[in-house]
């Protein structure tokens, strides 16, 4: 399952993954993992929640992320949600046919592993594809 979350730069996406991300750290039976563009969510959310800071891994494209989560995944068979902030800005793009087909992946990964994805994207929604439209 994923759950995608667009809009403008400074609409409050962040800020409602935080909210997200701590309903999750107390609601969830497994792990719980952020990966973020940069480490600005370090305060604000549970300690519980492994925060990942995608800079430190250079996750500059769609395929290195893939193998990342597949990687998180394989290193621990206990994740049960996992939240992108930021996604198109950790693999340094703007919304294209390639985050659809990222997302697509991620769909199918999430169900045949039962991880649930949210992912934030700073973009209108006009500019989602209409691959993306399901997600959203």
């Amino acid at each position: 399952m994923v759950r995608l979350i667009m809009g403008a730069k400074g609409s409050g996406k962040t800020k409602h993954l935080i909210e997200m991300i701590n309903n999750a750290a107390k609601d969830e039976p497994g792990n719980v993992v952020c990966i973020e563009a940069n480490r600005t969510m370090t305060y604000d959310i549970n300690y519980h929640i492994r925060l990942i800071d995608a800079e430190e891994y250079k996750l500059n494209s769609y395929d290195l992320l893939r193998g990342f989560i597949s990687g998180l995944y394989a290193g621990n068979y206990d994740i049960t949600q996992v939240f992108i902030d930021n996604l198109c800005k950790i693999v340094g793009t703007s919304v294209n046919k390639d985050t659809e087909d990222f997302l697509n992946w991620l769909d199918v990964f999430g169900e045949r592993n039962n991880i649930k994805f949210t992912a934030t994207i700073s973009a209108e929604v006009g500019e989602a594809t209409d691959g993306m439209q399901k997600f959203l």
